[in-house]
């Protein structure tokens, strides 16, 4: 089993798989601890008469991962990953670099009928006939030695993606699907997927309060919250919890002493930088005129006028052109995009491209009592009023 811990036998491997249409990629990685992901292994392979695999050690003294980075922006070499956003995550954000061309598996498993994010574990089985050891699921891989089992198992999450990435774009190219995969890889690609910019972090907060002063200073508070993790590299947890949050945006504490009265807050939250920093926030948050104050966005689906009966008939229109198709019902249309198209609205993902003729000529034909739904046996058939 081949380890890389040196930049020479990195860019030798590296080299010799840009000679290849594609090589397949996996990183083991931990958080728990960091804001910013810690990559601690990196596995490749690729395939044909010289098919070969290794495990790239980031953590190895002396090592230049450059070679690989290379080899991600080789336009040549398709890079093919499972699930990939939390990996691309870890080298657009810590190197901007972002593997392209890009085929992601479990994408292209949805357009080819396997559900919605359906597991490696999964393709693996059906696609490769393999069987996943999940033993060392839980590694800490940041620890050295690696064991063999850990090995095993990491380099595995390479090998069968080999044939399960030759199986489904096959499938994909015989299909004349190509372009569906193309555009869900559009947003993996794109650098904003993996920032996260402090000024929208309270967005993320669930609230059911709609005072505003207490979401201007639940902003103020999550603001601070991740510009002191990110600058500190630490976990959002371990500033504050979203729970602790909330009690301090109804608390408005102005004073260390305020802060002791908070039941949900950290005890190393209550002195010191932290603690400075939320009771500064709440200042400025308090300090801004009514105006000035964040409104939520009142909910898309509430706002609109939506027909009931419509929407439910659009679900099971949906299912069921999904599962004439083979394509996982999300790709096709939201939830949202439904209530939107049963409350009238045209401008709207699913009735456009190949949505438009894959769902949305039968999704508008409902909607205008041209077409209706009937059961016919254990299927749902749509059936063109104008021809009954």
């Amino acid at each position: 089993m081949k380890t890389i811990t040196t930049t020479e036998a990195l860019a030798s491997f590296c080299a010799e798989a840009a000679k290849h249409p594609y090589v397949t990629v996996d990183t083991e990685f931990l958080r728990e601890r960091t804001y910013y992901a810690k990559l601690c292994l990196v596995q490749l392979a690729f395939s044909g008469p010289d098919a070969d695999a290794a495990l790239v050690d980031p953590l190895a003294d002396g090592i230049d991962l450059q070679p690989l980075y290379d080899l991600f922006l080789n336009p040549a070499v398709v890079k093919v990953f499972h699930a990939a956003r939390q990996d691309l995550e870890i080298f657009s954000v810590g190197q901007n670099v972002i593997p392209a061309p890009l085929f992601d598996t479990q994408v292209a498993a949805m357009v080819c009928g396997y559900g919605e994010q359906v597991s490696y574990e999964t393709l693996a089985r059906k696609i490769a006939k393999a069987d996943i050891d999940k033993t060392s699921r839980f590694t800490d891989w940041s620890r050295r030695p690696l064991s063999e089992a850990q090995k095993e198992y990491a380099l595995a999450d390479v090998t069968h993606l080999r044939q399960i990435y030759e199986n489904l774009s096959a499938q994909i190219a015989k299909s004349g699907r190509a372009a569906w995969v193309a555009e869900e890889m559009g947003v993996l690609n794109d650098p904003d997927t993996y920032r996260v910019d402090p000024e929208q972090a309270w967005l993320r907060v669930k609230t059911r309060t709609s005072s505003a002063k207490f979401l201007a200073v639940m902003k103020e508070l999550a603001r601070f919250r991740e510009e002191y993790a990110q600058a500190q590299d630490v976990p959002r947890s371990r500033v504050y919890k979203d729970d602790a949050m909330l009690e301090l945006a109804s608390l408005k504490p102005a004073t260390e002493d305020d802060l002791g009265t908070a039941r949900l807050l950290l005890r190393e939250a209550r002195r010191g930088p932290i603690a400075d920093g939320i009771l500064a926030a709440v200042k400025r948050a308090l300090a801004l005129r009514p105006d000035q104050m964040p409104r939520l966005a009142v909910e898309k689906d509430s706002a609109l006028q939506v027909n009931p009966a419509l929407a439910d008939l659009l679900r099971v229109l949906l299912k069921a052109r999904s599962e004439a198709e083979g394509v996982a019902q999300k790709l096709i249309a939201s939830s949202h995009d439904l209530d939107a198209i049963a409350a009238g609205q045209r401008d709207v993902a699913a009735l456009s491209g190949w949505r438009q003729e894959l769902f949305g000529d039968d999704a508008l034909a409902l909607c205008e009592g041209k077409i209706a739904l009937a059961a016919k046996g254990q299927n749902v058939v749509t059936i063109r009023l104008s021809e009954v």
